[in-house]
């Protein structure tokens, strides 16, 4: 009875397989004109009457070569019909894409294990690069934002700050282009208690009331944007920020950190080294490669460095741990830095260099584009490759920037650059020109 469902009436199935079983017979009659072997009786018979009345003008093998078309494309169209007419059902949104939702299901799960770590933008830029060579990736964001609509939210519910988890999500998502938008979606219209506030930080605060936790929040808003990977938190515990800047002054909280105008000479956290997620932990034990940055030095990058167990995990990982550092520095926390003392900065907070490679970007945006963030304090970092040659980490240089009016990442040009990285250690062939190392001549 299964079986005979494929055709009932309105299935927009059974015109298909009729098709292609035409096709099929055309094509194996077609081929018996042609090389003269009854495959089918019909069309041996459909032979003598072809010869025996055209033969002398056209010949058989003419009218073998037009059946033998005509099955083979009708047995081409009637297989894409079947497909588009299944995948139509099952998967809306991969309608017309087949191939595409394919390379998504079954060789994207076998991509390399990636963990990235950050926060902001950088890390959504990133991530969106990464997931289209695998969706064997963890996010790991940091949670210690005090501003805006996640700083509301984290002091009127008491719970993580959801902001920066969900500008990962929808990096990662896989789900409809409105459903995303709907999660970015911000309320601007005042008076009405919602100003400032996203819908997705919203729903990700009432998830968290309705599955008990922020971890089984963060999941079950995974699966509502179908998400190419897992977004975790760094820690679970309720962390402060704090600064010590170059003048000695103390500084509590993020949002007062990145405007404080000073050096920062120190970072800690309040309470001070809180447990590591224990699956963040385990992602970059067993990961292919680590990648730390690119975002805020010291307000997205370092507090995920500073959990319990985390830098103890980047020493034992054989992963490739790569820091992909900023192409801008950032007004009033990396004033004057070059690449050299972003990844000095990072060593010093951890005690330790777990850093294989730093991938920096050799291309200089437009005047324009430099022009307009001078006026905002922000200037091209300088890559300072021999410097981090001497930290013993390997500079990677590559035109890693975005072809857009803003000086940020390119995630495709960042994620293939990464893949030419793996190849190269596992003995493959890496692509000409997708990075090159900056290391000296031998």
């Amino acid at each position: 009875m299964k079986l005979l469902r494929w055709l009932w009436p309105g299935m927009k199935i059974k015109r298909w397989f009729f098709l292609i079983l035409f096709g099929s017979v055309c094509l194996a009659g077609g081929v018996s004109v042609l090389t003269e072997v009854p495959l089918l009786n019909a069309f041996a018979h459909l032979t003598l009457l072809v010869h025996e009345h055209t033969g002398k003008f056209l010949g058989n093998r003419f009218w073998g070569a037009i059946i033998a078309g005509l099955g083979f494309v009708l047995l081409l169209f009637g297989l894409r019909q079947l497909v588009r007419s299944i995948t139509e059902v099952l998967s809306p949104q991969d309608h017309g894409r087949l191939v595409e939702a394919i390379y998504r299901k079954r060789l994207l799960p076998a991509g390399p294990a990636l963990v990235a770590m950050g926060g902001g933008t950088g890390l959504s830029t990133l991530l969106r690069g990464l997931k289209q060579v695998t969706t064997n990736l963890t996010a790991v964001v940091t949670v210690s934002d005090d501003g805006g609509s996640s700083g509301r939210i984290r002091r009127e519910m008491g719970i993580l700050p959801p902001g920066d988890i969900r500008n990962c999500l929808v990096a990662l998502a896989d789900a409809e282009p409105l459903m995303t938008r709907l999660f970015q979606y911000r309320f601007d219209k005042s008076g009405n208690g919602l100003e400032g506030h996203t819908f997705g930080n919203l729903l990700i605060a009432a998830m968290t009331d309705v599955a008990g936790d922020f971890e089984a929040a963060v999941k079950e808003s995974s699966k509502v944007l179908a998400i190419r990977g897992r977004v975790l938190p760094s820690t679970l515990d309720d962390v402060t920020l704090h600064a010590v800047l170059s003048d000695g002054r103390e500084v509590v909280g993020e949002t007062n950190i990145a405007g404080s105008g000073n050096r920062i000479a120190r970072l800690f956290l309040e309470p001070e080294s809180p447990p590591a997620l224990p699956d963040a932990l385990e992602a970059v034990r067993t990961a292919d490669a680590v990648l730390v940055g690119p975002g805020s030095l010291y307000t997205s990058i370092i507090p995920n460095l500073l959990v319990g167990g985390m830098v103890e995990a980047l020493k034992e990982t054989p992963a490739l741990v790569i820091y992909v550092c900023n192409v801008m520095t950032q007004a009033g926390e990396t004033d004057g830095m070059t690449a050299a003392d972003h990844l000095a900065a990072i060593i010093e907070h951890l005690g330790c260099n777990p850093f294989d490679y730093c991938l920096l970007n050799d291309r200089q945006p437009s005047r324009q584009v430099l022009e307009a963030y001078r006026k905002e304090g922000a200037v091209m970092v300088r890559p300072s490759p021999e410097e981090i040659r001497r930290m013993g980490t390997r500079p990677i240089t590559a035109d890693l920037l975005s072809r857009t009016n803003l000086a940020r990442h390119d995630p495709n040009r960042l994620a293939a650059c990464l893949l030419n990285l793996m190849s190269m250690r596992s003995g493959g062939v890496g692509h000409p020109g997708s990075c090159r190392s900056a290391a000296s001549p031998q």
